[in-house]
């Protein structure tokens, strides 16, 4: 019998190498090599010479197809979906839950994702049966938890609970119970006896995931699956577990605020980068319907060093507060600080305003932050970063009834940006009277004031009062004296 040999896998990029390492070649990343065993299989060299012979021979006529089909040879058939319960999930997940289906969920350690499945699995159970694998819970856990959500016992005979880690016991329930909509919390708990490896590995993670999929398509079942994320927020696991699933969803939250955002990043059956917006209350989770007022400061009161503008997550417009402060600096190298903006692009903003307008900002301190801990990452928020920063500088307020939207190039210039009808609406519905806009997209006004720009200069000019504001008379002079 020959002799099983060893590998060496990355947990955190599913490589594998013949040696150990104490840094992986492939991802960089320190201590994550794994000792696996594998099983040598004898090869069948008489299969391979026959199907070596049948591909290389030399057919006399016209090769038809056996299995493949043509495109008009396949029926349609529409992707019926089933509400979940939440229609901010359903909007996540493209309109509802498709029956086959795959979602993962990935997360910080309590931000709520066994709350948000758990409370699914309640609004469901009233149609269909549904089965819940706690993995990682006792079934008296996953009780006490459904008591404190509101969940009646007299209306629970349809929700099924299964505390068990074992692949093969959830396999045959699932065969056995066809259940409509299935959870499984987690995947890194949930271990297949036949690998010689621990639970949450590579191996244990792609196989179980793999074996999944497999029952969930034969029997049309919708299979929610909860996946542990790395230090970094990456779902734990190699990448081709993300590949192997219909959808990835990120639940994302500040652990100091109260409300929580579910977002899409791979969506067979819908957009991508769509969110949905819930908060944290003692009885679980509680939808958001207007998530801009969220996101939005007091307006009635001015505050130096603060601009509104309109982020699109997905296909969901957001009206968002930025604060921007800019102040001297006690050390030789300026502190840049940013939450909820990306820092590089931050650092640009300030480069631009630096060079092109002429505010003196190498030597001061400059942070800012959008409201809410919302993460906007788009570059349409860079006008509006701009502004606040200007604005804070000058020691200026912005109209809190004026909306900045446009990206800044690094020549100054206001350029063009998508969507920027949705947010238009968006920003009327709220009660905003006015718009500075790239002078490239002049929109219907919606009841609104647009004010086209071409330059940054020209946006600051407009949004900042111009008998309080020195202006340059040209954009070669300095903004700043």
């Amino acid at each position: 019998m020959a002799k099983a040999k060893s590998r060496y896998v990355c947990n955190n990029c599913g490589e594998d190498f013949p040696q150990m390492y104490g840094k992986c070649p492939a991802c960089s990343s320190w201590g994550t090599l794994q000792e696996e065993l594998i099983p040598v299989i004898s090869t069948n060299t008489n299969a391979i010479a026959t199907f070596s012979h049948l591909s290389t021979a030399k057919s006399t006529g016209k090769a038809k197809p056996r299995e493949s089909l043509t495109l008009s040879q396949i029926t349609d058939n529409d992707q019926a979906r089933s509400p979940s319960g939440y229609e901010e999930l359903d909007r996540v997940l493209g309109g509802g839950i498709v029956a086959g289906s795959l979602v993962l969920i990935g997360g910080e350690p309590g931000i709520g994702k066994s709350t948000l499945l758990l409370g699914m699995a309640q609004k469901l159970m009233s149609r269909y049966p549904t089965l819940y694998v706690c993995a990682e819970e006792s079934a008296q856990q996953v009780k006490l938890r459904s008591q404190r959500l509101g969940i009646l016992e007299e209306n629970s005979d349809a929700l099924y609970l299964l505390a068990e880690t074992d692949l093969e016991t959830v396999l045959r329930e699932l065969q056995s119970l066809r259940p409509k909509v299935a959870v499984i919390d987690s995947i890194q708990a949930l271990y297949f006896s036949n690998l010689n490896a621990a639970p949450g590995s590579v191996s244990q993670v792609r196989e179980c995931t793999a074996a999944l999929m497999r029952v969930a398509k034969r029997e049309n079942i919708s299979l929610f699956i909860v996946g542990h994320v790395t230090k970094e927020g990456s779902i734990a696991g190699p990448k081709v577990l993300e590949h192997m699933v219909d959808t990835v969803l990120y639940f994302e939250g500040d652990r100091f605020a109260t409300h929580r955002l579910l977002r899409s990043v791979k969506n067979r059956f819908g957009a991508t980068q769509e969110i949905g917006v819930f908060e944290m209350i003692d009885r679980g989770l509680r939808e958001v319907s207007n998530p801009s007022e969220l996101f939005l400061g007091n307006r009635d009161e001015s505050v130096p060093g603060t601009a509104t503008i309109v982020a699109c997550e997905g296909t969901r417009p957001i009206v968002v507060e930025l604060q921007a402060l800019v102040s001297p600096t006690s050390y030789s190298s300026p502190r840049r600080t940013t939450t909820g903006i990306e820092t590089n692009r931050f650092l640009q903003i300030l480069a631009v305003l630096e060079k092109r307008i002429g505010i003196p900002l190498s030597k001061l301190d400059a942070y800012v932050a959008a409201a809410g801990g919302l993460n906007v990452a788009e570059p349409a928020v860079d006008l509006g970063v701009a502004i606040a920063v200007a604005a804070s500088f000058r020691d200026r307020t912005v109209d809190p009834r004026t909306v900045m939207i446009g990206e800044v190039g690094l020549g100054g210039q206001v350029r063009p940006v998508s969507q920027l009808d949705m947010r238009l609406k968006e920003a009327a519905k709220l009660g905003f009277k006015r718009a500075i806009i790239p002078s490239m997209q002049v929109m219907q006004n919606y009841g609104m004031e647009i004010v086209p720009v071409t330059k940054v200069l020209d946006a600051i000019v407009a949004a900042l009062p111009r008998t309080k504001f020195e202006v340059a008379t040209s954009s070669d002079e300095s903004y700043a004296t």
